[in-house]
């Protein structure tokens, strides 16, 4: 297990220094003179040398790059031309507004995607099972920013049974004020989790250790619960994983739509500005969340199933 957990982290590691490259490149490949953009009309010449030398804009573009890996090996991600703070804190201020939002959609559209795909697989071919997937289609048919607008316009407006913005103060009324949010982006995973699920479930229903509990005179809701569960949820996992990135993009409209703080409305908020050193900041801060995220799904799917130890 330690040699497995080892090649994925190492895997990570790589990816996220081949995204951060290809980041860094594609920002300097951006037209115009970034320095002129980020001042604007109070771009003087002295400003202008002064700001191009602390960005080391005058060095050659792998001597940028370098220094810029090793600014991040401090944790150092920049400073904000505009009000002159560390970028890092910037960061890092917004990340658990993020968090928190994705978290609590990942919760509720977990625990509801996979009871209502085991429902399903329990009753295969039934009047249940084409209710539960034409609810999936439809969830997943429904995008994230319509779904937040129109959650909005009738719990948060019209019926006023929930706050329309902002993120509340305290436990409760933070969480209070992550109800329609998190429905928001959660809504459509509900679906995938439960098609994936059912689909999941019916395929290790038909295995061999399942028909051998079942000669054993279990009953079938223990079968399902312990036995079944345990092996159809492993893609599940996976996709929850995979799926930080799609949650994290989702999560920008969101924040927009409830004028909630956030990464996503803080790239957003600099690129409206032309703030280059925010943007790459918090795009890095997104991709390295979904990097690990992914490894941490594939540990937990070896944890759970032992042969996806030898799968890679």
């Amino acid at each position: 297990m330690l040699k497995f957990t080892l090649k994925r982290f190492a895997l990570a590691a790589l990816i996220l220094v081949v995204a951060v490259t290809i980041m860094f490149l594609m920002i300097r490949a951006v037209p115009g003179d970034p320095v002129s953009i980020m001042l604007g009309p109070r771009a003087t010449p002295e400003l202008k040398a002064r700001l191009i030398s602390e960005m080391a804009l005058d060095q050659s573009i792998p001597k940028q790059l370098l220094l810029f890996f090793g600014g991040l090996l401090r944790g150092d991600l920049g400073v904000d031309v505009f009000s002159g703070r560390s970028v890092t804190e910037i960061v890092f201020e917004q990340l658990p507004h993020t968090l928190k939002l994705i978290f609590s959609a990942i919760a509720w559209s977990a625990i509801l995607g996979i009871a209502l795909g085991c429902y399903a697989a329990a009753h295969p071919n039934t009047w249940i099972d084409r209710a539960a997937a034409t609810l999936s289609v439809s969830f997943i048919a429904a995008p994230a920013f319509v779904v937040a607008l129109l959650s909005l316009l009738i719990f948060a407006v019209q019926l006023q049974w929930f706050p329309a913005i902002g993120v509340g103060e305290g436990f409760w009324d933070t969480a209070w004020h992550l109800v329609l949010p998190s429905f928001a982006i959660g809504l459509s995973w509900v679906g995938y989790i439960a098609r994936l699920v059912r689909a999941s479930m019916l395929e290790v229903m038909g295995e061999s250790h399942i028909r051998t509990a079942r000669a054993f005179g279990l009953s079938e809701r223990r079968i399902i619960g312990v036995y079944a569960l345990r092996i159809a949820i492993l893609p599940v996992v996976t996709v929850i994983g995979v799926g930080m990135g799609f949650l994290l993009s989702s999560a920008v409209f969101t924040e927009i739509v409830f004028a909630r703080p956030g990464l996503g409305k803080l790239v957003i908020d600099s690129i409206t500005t032309r703030n280059y050193p925010i943007v790459m900041g918090a795009v890095l801060v997104s991709t390295g969340l979904f990097v690990v995220s992914t490894a941490l799904a594939d540990l937990i799917n070896a944890l759970l199933d032992p042969r996806a130890r030898t799968a890679t």
